[in-house]
């Protein structure tokens, strides 16, 4: 694993002359009918109340294995938001959501207002829900309503740091999606991801596309735009993984403890601010000092270990586990400092009940759940379960990251997957055009900084990095950072890229 600095390498300071980057950034052709051979697309109107005027969907068949493209068929949920100038207009942006388990289309519904004020008309603005999640083709797992909570997908070890319950959770797991999951379940692979992107390309009929793919989405960018290049217009990486074709999601996931730990005194400043106690936040201040925040929360967590606590949802108690997951929760973005705030003083507090948010005390759905783990498992192969091996990571990991005590490292059911990766992932090189952006906010919890800076190096002079001195995962059109949403706006509007990696203060 890297080692990560605040401050260290800020970017990697290319100096690649502007004209060149302008030669590869010429506009993309107007839209024209379907490519021969690909499905039309009906598209109706599916606005929804909060969502952007004019909003249309359509579904989209896709093979249910490419290698049998006349085989069975499955429906994608597809969505669009026309150009509102169509004067301006000069192509087409896809939006890839993260997760796995993201749903583009509702990520149209919530960004596609913003987005479209940015682009200026420049885009028809179209996304997809992939294989797996809302409105598109499903699997399901069978899984028991207690192996479907996040604190239970997620892998933290039980006190002291033991994994025997995380090693028979995960074969219990494991066996049901195997049993349950059929081919629907084994097709939901970030390659077919990228196939299925390139079809949907094809029945809009462009030669070419522009893209912003943010988190798990941005690996998935990075994966066409390398199997691609000729169909890549301007493309955006947004919270950007590690790219390592031998770990890809494992690598994610034990990244996670640089992450937090990076991130947490953002948390930690703003949760000792005396302004926690005069602007009316029900008095959130957690301590006199920002070192006096960490030991709080690891005591805290440990003594909910030791005693979980009962909250507002039956049978749901808070434990140190469903602290620690809240915590990670919140990490994610400044606004959710309050309400993890709160939760760790109705912990404290022992005449209060703990509050849980929904994101803590229930239970995904069987199908969110069954796609959660179905890509990660089905990507790559993840090392066998010797329970020994495990033991010694999360010990390792629980001295050295407290804050996430293990989970990164400790065992999941990929460990016990009983259907071998149908493929290799693919190795991000530098071939190709010189016409992609990243963007990465410094202290980032969930894809640090340090794997942003593997796959930098990994596209070397196709990308451009604008690094964000903020904390939290997401930049464009989601931290509040004016440089780095001009910085992107400016390239997908006008090609306009710096000529070297560059930064962004707070």
């Amino acid at each position: 694993m890297p080692t990560y600095s605040h401050r260290a390498t800020r970017t990697l300071l290319l100096a690649l002359s502007a004209a060149a980057v302008a030669s590869t950034l010429s506009a993309a052709p107007a839209a024209g009918a379907a490519t021969a051979g690909s499905p039309a697309l009906a598209w109706q109107p599916c606005a929804k109340d909060g969502g952007p005027a004019g909003q249309e969907c359509a579904k989209l068949p896709v093979p249910l294995d490419y290698r049998d493209p006349d085989g069975p068929q499955l429906s994608l949920a597809v969505s669009r938001l026309r150009s509102d100038r169509p004067e301006a207009r000069r192509g087409t942006l896809l939006v890839i959501a993260g997760g796995p388990g993201g749903s583009g289309v509702q990520r149209l519904t919530q960004k596609g207002a913003a987005l479209r004020k940015e682009m200026a008309g420049a885009y028809d603005i179209v996304s997809f829900d992939p294989r797996g999640v809302g409105k598109s083709a499903t699997a399901s797992c069978g899984l028991d309503e207690g192996d479907r909570h996040l604190v239970t997908l997620r892998s933290w070890p039980g006190q002291d740091g033991a994994i025997a319950d995380s090693l028979a959770r995960s074969r219990r797991v494991a066996d049901a999606c195997h049993r349950n999951g059929g081919a629907e379940l084994r097709s939901f692979t970030t390659a077919n991801e990228v196939r299925d992107i390139e079809r949907f390309r094809r029945a809009l009929g462009e030669e070419r596309l522009s893209a912003w793919g943010s988190s798990y989405g941005a690996y998935v960018g990075a994966v066409y735009a390398q199997k691609y290049p000729r169909h890549t217009d301007r493309w955006v990486l947004d919270s950007i993984g590690d790219p390592d074709p031998a770990r890809v999601a494992r690598g994610w996931l034990a990244n996670m403890s640089v992450g937090a730990e990076s991130r947490f005194p953002d948390f930690a400043a703003w949760a000792s601010d005396p302004a926690r106690d005069e602007e009316g936040l029900e008095g959130l201040r957690l301590a006199q000092r920002p070192a006096d925040v960490r030991p709080m929360f690891l005591a805290l967590a440990a003594e909910l270990d030791r005693e979980p606590k009962p909250s507002d949802t039956p049978n749901v108690p808070l434990t140190g586990n469903r602290l620690r997951q809240a915590l990670q929760n919140a990490l994610y973005s400044d606004s959710a400092f309050p309400r993890l705030a709160r939760l760790i003083k109705q912990a404290q507090d022992p005449g209060s009940t703990p509050v849980l948010t929904p994101d803590i005390a229930g239970a995904l759905s069987d199908q969110d759940a069954a796609v959660t783990m179905a890509v990660i498992c089905n990507d790559v192969r993840w090392p066998a379960p010797a329970a020994s091996s495990y033991e010694r990571a999360v010990a390792a990991d629980r001295a050295r990251y407290p804050l996430t005590a293990g989970m990164p490292v400790n065992v999941t059911p990929c460990a016990f997957w009983k259907d071998a990766p149908a493929e290799k992932p693919t190795r991000i090189t530098g071939r190709g055009p010189s016409n992609i952006l990243m963007v990465q906010n410094l202290r980032d919890p969930a894809t640090p900084y340090s794997g942003a800076l593997k796959m930098r190096e990994a596209l070397g002079d196709r990308a451009r990095l604008v690094t964000v001195e903020h904390g939290g995962h997401g930049v464009y059109l989601g931290n509040g950072n004016a440089c780095g949403d001009r910085e992107v706006t400016t390239f997908l509007t006008t090609g306009g890229r710096p000529a070297r990696d560059t930064y962004c203060a707070d």
